[in-house]
């Protein structure tokens, strides 16, 4: 499964085929078929045991965030990490030709991803850092589509827009626009900027 993601991730998933897999493995296409029936399995078994790593990983990451500004951005620098070796078409391809799969993944955004990002505002409105006046939870659900508008094709073209970029941008732009002064001024700071008054 794991040869399987990073060439999913690297070349997408429609041009990988059980051969491809196969070859990578060092093995026979045979050998593969007696733990996958098919392409389809292996797709959605990848996904499985993607989400769980996910959310192993973001757990860890919020739990380093000494505020909630800290814990987006270093939530930001490991999304750079991940996005940087994924191909954007992977998205596309799991919505139109593995139903069962980005039904998974739709499933852990509207739980797991939505709370994560529900728990981060009231957090950061305990702390002060966020307005205190925020209707939690609309922007979530706003935030969480911001999340699913960067790998739309038809809004972002991969040719000219990179997952990394567009992360960054969209959640810098979010933050500024829910931050009091006083978290403003950490974004500033985690972003070393000095700004005129």
């Amino acid at each position: 499964m794991q040869t399987a993601v990073e060439l999913f991730m690297r070349h997408g998933i429609r041009s990988v085929s059980m051969d491809d897999i196969a070859a990578q493995l060092g093995m026979s296409k045979k050998t593969l078929y007696k733990w996958f029936d098919n392409k389809d399995q292996i797709v959605l078994a990848t996904m499985q045991q993607h989400l769980v790593k996910e959310e192993s990983d973001c757990e860890v990451v919020f739990a380093t965030g000494a505020n909630a500004l800290e814990e987006n951005y270093n939530l930001m620098q490991w999304h750079k990490n991940m996005l940087a070796g994924i191909n954007p078409s992977i998205f596309h391809e799991l919505q139109k030709y593995y139903p069962e799969a980005w039904a998974l993944f739709e499933q852990h955004k509207h739980t797991f991803i939505l709370r994560k990002i529900t728990d981060n505002l009231r957090r950061g409105i305990e702390e002060g850092v966020f307005r205190a006046d925020l209707d939690v939870d609309v922007l979530a659900r706003l935030r969480l589509a911001e999340i699913q508008l960067i790998f739309d094709p038809n809004t972002f073209s991969p040719k000219q827009f990179d997952l990394q970029r567009l992360h960054t941008v969209t959640i810098e732009h979010f933050l500024y626009g829910i931050c009091t002064l006083k978290g403003h001024r950490l974004i500033n700071q985690y972003r070393q900027l000095t700004e005129a008054e």
